[in-house]
């Protein structure tokens, strides 16, 4: 049986209740800027999923179980359903509680990832897990050390600076706010996806960068597969960090999609 954890999250705005999933590493905090705008038209909710933010750590890390957490998180905001956006882990959390309790989710929006199993295509996520754990905090008395450390590995700056949103000072010094560890194992399990029979027959919208291999004319078939009434979008000159390398370009999509609900 699945241990349900009660997650931190943030609110802002009144209106239709909007769930915003972050994805690995990330926290409810990935999602303000877009979050002021939405919140003019929706009750925005930003959770930290489990092992994320300031939400509780847990051994198991799957795409069933953050679906649980997220009908949890529902009731206790006493939502019937909401709207449901992820992006990346969180795109696939959203599928899952989609496909899971369809009931809930009044329409999905999927950020760049699809409901495939990437399987040895990591995308660098062990090598960045790998770093984060080879990293000695003991020796660390700044920011800027962690930054170099994690240099060897990871070159780019926006992810350093992306994954440094997680160190923070604990009463032994400084220590990563995710369990690296749990995600490192995990890893696999994150990079698949549950085998679905059903499908979640509301309205969608995957959003892609059109630069990222995430998702390509290849994860078409299935995202069509498990969710009929899917339009799918590329945001022009965009990685897999859509809303944030082409912010303009990823809100005007996504309000245009919004205001056809």
């Amino acid at each position: 049986m699945t241990e349900i954890l009660r997650l931190n999250k943030t609110e802002r705005g009144d209106g239709p209740p909007l769930l915003i999933l972050h994805g690995l590493y990330g926290s409810s905090a990935n999602w303000s800027r877009h979050a002021r705008w939405l919140a003019e038209r929706h009750r925005v909710i930003l959770p930290d999923l489990r092992n994320h933010g300031r939400s509780p750590h847990h051994p198991r890390m799957d795409y069933p179980a953050m679906a649980a957490d997220l009908v949890q998180l529902l009731d206790d905001c006493g939502c019937a359903q909401a709207l449901v956006m992820g992006h990346s882990m969180g795109g696939k959390a959203a599928m899952a509680l989609a496909l899971e309790h369809p009931e809930r989710v009044s329409g999905l929006v999927v950020a760049d990832i699809a409901p495939v199993d990437y399987g040895t295509e990591d995308h660098g996520h062990d090598g960045i897990l790998a770093a984060m754990a080879g990293v000695d905090l003991d020796g660390i008395s700044h920011r800027e050390q962690v930054d170099a450390a994690l240099a060897k590995a990871v070159d780019s700056p926006m992810v350093r600076q992306f994954l440094l949103t997680n160190l923070q000072r604990g009463e032994q010094g400084w220590e990563w706010r995710i369990p690296v560890a749990i995600l490192r194992q995990a890893l696999p399990t994150l990079m698949g996806f549950p085998d679905y029979d059903g499908q979640y027959a509301g309205p969608a919208l995957f959003i892609h960068g059109e630069r990222s291999d995430y998702v390509q004319a290849a994860q078409t078939d299935a995202i069509r597969r498990l969710f009929p009434h899917a339009e799918i979008t590329a945001v022009a000159g965009a990685g897999h960090w859509l809303h944030v390398e082409q912010p303009e370009r990823f809100a005007e999509a996504l309000d245009a999609w919004l205001r056809r609900r």
